[in-house]
């Protein structure tokens, strides 16, 4: 593309003036209104808000400057689009050697790279120099260190095409910025690995020492050790930010008795802040008990001194900018783990559930965004803060407190766009204030009462409460200065912080102090108690119950979460709309519908979709389809959580139902670059639909026309499960299974396996891939020794049965073969052997392998060409069945494939086989009635 014309003339002035611009005395501010300004607006971003966009989403924030010395701690800009961090732009005067001066360069790789934002932008106009921040910054890297394209202002001409596919606003929106910027990811040490790393040093060094000079319980040590490591990490983000004096913490270092002048400061913390974090005093009356353990302790120097220093220069970290977010994403994996006390010894171990899990899946940023729009965002509209005072928001499984972090900063920028819309600082003094470059942004006051007024969390993890309270403290801090705080103090002596001791609460969300109540409950130990850890929503939120209960409940509870049989055994009793098989996030469905929300309150979370597809499910079907408003399904066909395949889902809910409602599903088929829906497939839904068909799995993948011809294939007068026993095979391994109980050396040995058959108790057995479509063919010959050793031997399969009929479990279609040779099967079989008088199974075999079956099961569960897409027993038990004795003219095209696949192959056989099954197919289209139209539609849904 043609270079601007203002660009042009921005190079001639600058190169007929360059004498006097490359002096000293010409310095970053003029250079960035002369030349910075301008150039950007030239590649279409709007630097100075001109189209008058909320404060929350304009593309360019000019960075509020925070002086520690000479030095500046926040980049110059940010480039966002849609209110998310693009790249930073660090502005120098054209004095400053950017091609050879390393500590420019260093300064804004800490930037990017403690923002993870992968790229970003040095330039003083006369250079210009792009950083891959991906790579972990160090002080003695050159200038030259991942630095990805150099220009001089003299290339702007010859390279304007390359710059404006990169950095333009256009480039951002079409995506070709992310795609450039994704490639520069992989392989690096990331901000909150390194710094996870870091942590969890620290964690094990003071709890070794702490340990060693004091007498301290399991319980203690571990909130001894977290409150320490909050409080440093808070103090150090506060001097960044320009809070606390820069280098407090480390001047603490400098002497013996360090942990002496550490608790000075976290005691001048509680004057100044007023957060639970520095609670100490006992008389002061707070809602978080005050801490009576960690300011007794007696700590060494040399671990206390290796925090602090690893904290500043020469070290990679800006705490400026380090989003909440990533914060967040540190802790979650942090709580991971625990210290357990052996004798003198601290050992740091993943906690049951989170070994059990295969580790810490924190939720990625662009999901929580979304849900909190659907939720927090759609109650906002039209309101006025009056009104938006009494919402109540909720998530009762907090976590390190990402939810609540994105919809507290959803509450401040709404207040803040209201307040600057409807007549600004004339009209709103107490509620709005001037930073030092002019613009507008909330008071403390106002940004401490919609904390309190509207967010609220309860986790059963007292470290992951402590964590969430730190992030909204640190986020109620976000922009303030040390001078405005120090001021509000003395004038108003209003310290700086809420106490979140009645917003955010440790319990178990689950479970209620009537558990304590059972007539059979055996004696409890102590740690009975603090792992149950009973909740009383009533007793705890009495006044938010009495006005109505929340407003918004929303997060991503945990799935799976161990359950002892203490409470499995009061779960099953309290929670009725639950399947024996009781899973965390489904109890968190019904507490949430049933107790939490509103009467019109609005549910919205991220959860795995067996609620809509397994068969057991029915009850809380039943309640979410008989009660709620299904606003919003969003399906994901990836991984969400990258680590662990698990197929996930955003649902929103809206309490109460509404007869002939439309539901909006949506499909998104990858990770999304920009917007979440932006190529999603969107299908309007019909909850009456899913209401009726509530007791079996629903499919609500499925559009009007779809759900019409499923009623009319379905109306059929028999199904699989009237005409055959439906079993999974034989599970051969398991410890502590089977008679006598299995061991790991019989496991692990595969002790009942032979490759011939050793004496009559061995029979040969098939798995999955040893079948095809009308046929057997096993790729080795296996035999087992069959008996009740075996850990679920399943006799009640009739393997012995004269012919069954054999349907292949995994993969997303039907798969079957007639067997009338006794073998034995594998659990990744079904075996369906026939009721007693049941004839012509070789015309079920050709049904059951037509296209129109496939269609049968995809309707029934939409995990078609999913990961780990499987062909379930209750669905192959549910396909519909015309009148077995109909069936005459497919059991003679039956006959005639096996015949084929059992003799000589060839092109001409192969090509037969083919033609047979495209008869199959046909003749089932004519016997189910259908029309070309309807074959069309099914067809389409099986490409």
């Amino acid at each position: 593309m043609t270079i601007p014309d203002s660009i042009r003339k921005l190079v001639k002035r600058f190169d007929e003036q360059s004498p006097a611009y490359l002096l000293g005395s010409y310095n970053e501010t003029q250079v960035r209104i002369d030349f910075i300004d301008p150039f950007f607006k030239a590649l279409g971003w709007d630097i100075h808000n001109n189209n008058d966009y909320a404060e929350a989403y304009r593309d360019v924030i000019h960075e509020d400057m925070v002086l520690v010395g000479t030095a500046k701690k926040a980049p110059d800009y940010s480039f966002r689009v849609g209110g998310m961090r693009k790249f930073f732009v660090e502005a120098k005067r054209p004095s400053v050697s950017i091609s050879g001066d390393p500590k420019p360069a260093f300064q804004l790789r800490r930037y990017g790279w403690s923002a993870k934002l992968p790229i970003s932008i040095l330039t003083d106009f006369e250079e210009f120099a792009v950083y891959d921040c991906t790579h972990k910054p160090e002080e003695n890297h050159s200038a030259a260190k991942a630095r990805l394209y150099y220009y001089k202002y003299t290339d702007y001409e010859d390279k304007w095409d390359e710059i404006y596919a990169l950095f333009s606003k256009e480039a951002i929106l079409k995506g070709s910025f992310d795609k450039f910027a994704d490639a520069k990811k992989k392989g690096t040490t990331t901000v909150d690995e390194a710094f996870l790393s870091e942590i969890e040093g620290w964690r094990q060094s003071l709890a070794s020492n702490i340990l060693q000079g004091n007498q301290m319980t399991q319980r203690d040590l571990n909130l001894a050790v977290q409150l320490i490591i909050d409080r440093v990490i808070f103090l150090r983000i506060c001097e960044d930010r320009g809070i606390e004096l820069y280098e407090r913490l480390l001047k603490t270092v400098k002497q013996k008795g360090i942990y002496q002048r550490l608790t000075n400061l976290f005691k001048d913390a509680d004057d100044k802040y007023n957060s639970g974090l520095f609670h100490f005093n006992p008389k002061e009356k707070n809602a978080t008990d005050p801490d009576l353990l960690t300011l007794k302790l007696k700590i060494d120097d040399a671990p206390l001194r290796e925090i602090v220093e690893s904290l500043y220069p020469p070290n990679p970290y800006e705490f400026s900018v380090i989003p909440a977010d990533i914060l967040g994403q540190i802790y979650e994996r942090f709580l991971g783990k625990v210290i357990r006390v052996d004798g003198k010894k601290a050992i740091i171990e993943e906690k049951p559930e989170v070994k059990k899990a295969g580790g810490v899946y924190y939720t990625p940023s662009y999901i929580v965004e979304h849900i909190v729009k659907e939720t927090v965002d759609s109650l906002l509209e039209g309101k006025t803060p009056k009104q938006v005072e009494k919402l109540k928001i909720l998530d009762p499984a907090c976590g390190s407190g990402s939810f609540l972090i994105v919809a507290y900063q959803h509450l401040l920028d709404w207040h803040l766009n209201y307040f600057v819309a409807n007549g600004g600082i004339a009209k709103f003094k107490k509620e709005l204030r001037h930073t030092e470059k002019g613009a507008l942004r909330l008071t403390t006051q106002v940004r401490k009462a919609i904390l309190l007024n509207n967010i609220f969390g309860v986790d059963i993890d007292a470290q992951a409460v402590e964590v969430t309270k730190l992030s909204l403290l640190l986020k109620v801090l976000e922009g303030e200065t040390g001078e405005a705080i120090g001021k509000n103090l003395s004038l108003f002596h209003e310290r700086a912080l809420p106490d979140l001791g009645n917003n955010i609460k440790c319990g178990n969300s689950l479970i209620g102090s009537e558990f304590h109540d059972q007539g059979d409950l055996p004696l409890l130990t102590e740690e009975d108690v603090y792992r149950i850890n009973a909740f009383d929503w009533q007793e705890e939120y009495a006044a938010i119950f009495k006005k109505g209960k929340f407003d918004v409940v929303l997060g991503n509870p945990p799935y799976g979460a161990t359950l002892y049989p203490l409470e499995k055994k009061f779960l099953q009793t309290h929670y009725k709309e639950q399947s024996y098989q009781l899973d965390s996030y489904l109890l968190f469905m019904e507490l949430s519908i049933k107790k939490l929300l509103h009467k019109d309150g609005l549910w919205g979370m991220i959860i795995p979709n067996p609620w809509i597809s397994n068969i057991r499910q029915d009850k809380l079907r039943r309640l979410v389809m008989g009660h709620t408003a299904v606003k919003q399904i969003v399906h994901f066909r990836y991984s969400v959580f990258r680590r662990v395949v698990v197929d996930t889902e955003i649902v929103v809910l809206q309490n109460g139902y509404r007869k002939n409602f439309k539901p909006q599903v949506h499909i998104v088929p990858s990770e999304p670059v920009g917007e979440l829906l932006e190529h999603a497939e969107l299908i309007e839904g019909n909850q009456d639909d899913w209401l009726k068909l509530a007791d079996k799995p629903i499919n609500v993948f499925l559009s009007d026309a779809e759900r019409r011809l499923r009623n009319k294939i379905f109306k059929q007068p028999f199904t699989v499960d009237a005409l055959f026993k439906v079993n999974v095979g034989v599970k051969p391994y398991q410890i502590g299974k089977g008679k006598p109980a299995q061991t790991k050396d019989i496991v692990e040995n595969r002790t009942f396996d032979a490759s011939k058959k050793i004496s009559n108790e061995y029979r040969q057995y098939l798995r999955g891939r040893d079948i095809g479509r009308f046929e057997i063919k096993p790729l080795e010959q296996r035999f087992l020794r069959y008996g009740p050793w075996l850990a679920e031997p399943r006799p009640s399969a009739n393997f012995d049965a004269i012919t069954k009929i054999l349907v292949r479990q995994t993969g997303d279609e039907i798969i079957a073969a007639l067997d009338d040779q006794q073998f034995l099967c594998l659990n990744n079989l079904h075996v369906l052997a026939p009721h007693d008088g049941l004839k012509n199974l070789m015309g079920i075999l050709a049904l059951l392998n037509c296209k129109l079956m496939t269609w049968c099961l995809r309707v029934m569960n939409p995990e078609a060409g999913e990961a780990l897409a499987e062909v379930k027993k209750e669905f192959v038990e549910l396909l519909p069945i015309p009148n077995p004795t109909n069936l005459g003219h497919l059991e003679k095209i039956a006959t005639s494939i096996i015949k084929l696949k059992t003799g000589p192959q060839s092109v001409v056989v192969e090509r037969q086989i083919k033609m047979h099954i495209r008869q199959i197919d046909a003749a089932v289209y004519a016997l189910f009635g259908l029309t070309s139209d309807e074959v069309e539609l099914l067809e389409r849904r099986l490409t």
